[in-house]
């Protein structure tokens, strides 16, 4: 399974501005049917009386729904503001480069708290699934069942191979297989989930394991497509081949 590489989180305000206002070059902007000036969102009713006002209002708000997209419920709205007047005067209280890894150290908390439930059955699964017999567990947590072994070489992590699998959620559900697309799957170890890197690794052409997957060793709390996040693994691998060792 092929990794999932993240977008790097925009903290910047500005960067998020344009991210989300930016239009193509060439795409007019259409206009409300028989209007003829152009449509202004200052007004005293609304508070915002001057351009400015409605720029500053515009930066907020959109930064705003980013982040509370990522799970941020509420800000201290005084250190909002002084953060950005710092940045603005070159007198930041930190480091852009200590805010972007704080950001993410909290919003990787956040998400890991909203999908806990999902952590913990699978950790649970795993520890089941531990004490059946045939099932072995490496140092990093990975458990594999030799359903059947193999001859010649083992893979190494820059080796590109062709596998057959099946990948499923610990409760059965089928996320993908390339049996079902009729033919083998073709990856380098260095593309995979890291699970997958030491799990075919174990492995020689013919070999066929269960591999048991942590989310740790799988897609993370990000998760991927059907994949939620925080979720254990099941892989049904057959080494085929070992196209470049």
């Amino acid at each position: 399974m092929k990794k999932t590489f993240v977008l790097s989180v925009f903290v910047v305000s500005g960067y998020a501005l344009f991210a989300q206002t930016t239009k193509p070059a060439n795409k007019p902007v259409s206009k409300p049917a028989g209007s003829t000036k152009p449509a202004s969102v200052a007004g005293s009713s609304s508070g915002l009386k001057t351009t400015m006002d409605s720029c500053s209002y515009a930066i907020g708000m959109l930064d705003g729904n980013f982040f509370k997209m990522q799970g941020v419920t509420e800000i201290n709205a005084k250190m909002l503001g002084q953060g950005f007047e710092d940045m603005l005067k070159n007198k930041p209280l930190m480091s852009p480069e200590q805010a972007d890894q704080l950001i993410r150290r909290e919003l990787s908390k956040m998400a890991k708290k909203k999908i806990q439930p999902t952590i913990d059955e699978g950790e649970k699964f795993l520890a089941e699934n531990a004490k059946r017999p045939g099932v072995k567990q490496t140092a990093s947590g990975l458990q594999y069942e030799v359903l059947k072994e193999g001859s010649g070489e083992h893979p190494v992590p820059t080796s590109i191979v062709k596998v057959h699998y099946t990948g499923t959620l610990i409760n059965g559900q089928k996320f993908d297989s390339s049996r079902d697309r009729g033919q083998p799957y073709e990856t380098a170890l260095t593309d995979v989930i890291t699970g997958w890197t030491e799990g075919v690794g174990l492995m020689t052409p013919g070999s066929r394991y269960m591999l048991y997957v942590p989310y740790p060793l799988g897609y993370g709390i990000q998760g991927s497509g059907a994949i939620p996040g925080g979720a254990a693994l099941i892989f049904d691998v057959e080494l085929v081949e070992i196209v470049k060792l």
